[in-house]
């Protein structure tokens, strides 16, 4: 049998301790600093890109619409590209129109008119139930009230879409603006 008789004194066991904690704490540290480094490098921040354009697609068009009229300065100042069918009320003046879908809201494809209040200035030109695809920035105006409207900076001619309707909004949908 074999006997070690292994003599430690208290400071060498200090010094062995003190250079383990140093090693953890600069590991730790070094770690730390990387990944601040790279989340910094690869953050995207959405809602200062008020240059990007968003697409608005059948599936969230409602969901939009609505989250838009409750919330119209989270929207003001952002570019849409989306499509719809010229619709008029009596009561717009020559350059205003709603770009408007049909939302089922029966099994029964009952349908009801939704769309955003729209302002361009050779809409005239264009007859009712022409489906058009539109980009534009949405502004706050008085329309029976603030309403969110989108000023068409571009604005093309379509065939009826596939999936010319939408449905009504989802509730668990989340804004991204």
């Amino acid at each position: 049998m074999f006997i070690y008789n292994v003599k430690v004194s208290g400071s060498m066991l200090f010094k062995i301790f003190f250079v383990i904690v140093t090693i953890i704490i600069l590991t730790v540290f070094s770690i730390c600093c990387y990944n601040l480094f790279v989340d910094a490098k690869n953050n995207v921040n959405v809602a200062d890109n008020s240059s990007a354009v968003i697409e608005i697609d059948p599936k969230n068009y409602t969901n939009i619409l609505k989250d838009s009229h409750e919330h119209i300065d989270n929207y003001v100042g952002k570019s849409y590209k989306f499509s719809g069918y010229i619709y008029r009320a009596y009561d717009f003046t020559d350059e205003q129109f709603v770009l408007a879908r049909d939302m089922v809201i029966s099994s029964d494809y009952q349908t009801l008119i939704v769309g955003f209040l729209s302002e361009y200035k050779d809409i005239k030109n264009y007859a009712d139930d022409t489906w058009v695809e539109v980009t534009g920035t949405i502004k706050k105006v008085d329309y029976h009230g603030d309403m969110p409207e989108l000023q068409i900076t571009s604005l093309k001619e379509i065939d009826k879409p596939n999936d010319e309707y939408v449905y009504p909004p989802d509730e668990s949908y989340i804004p991204t603006v």
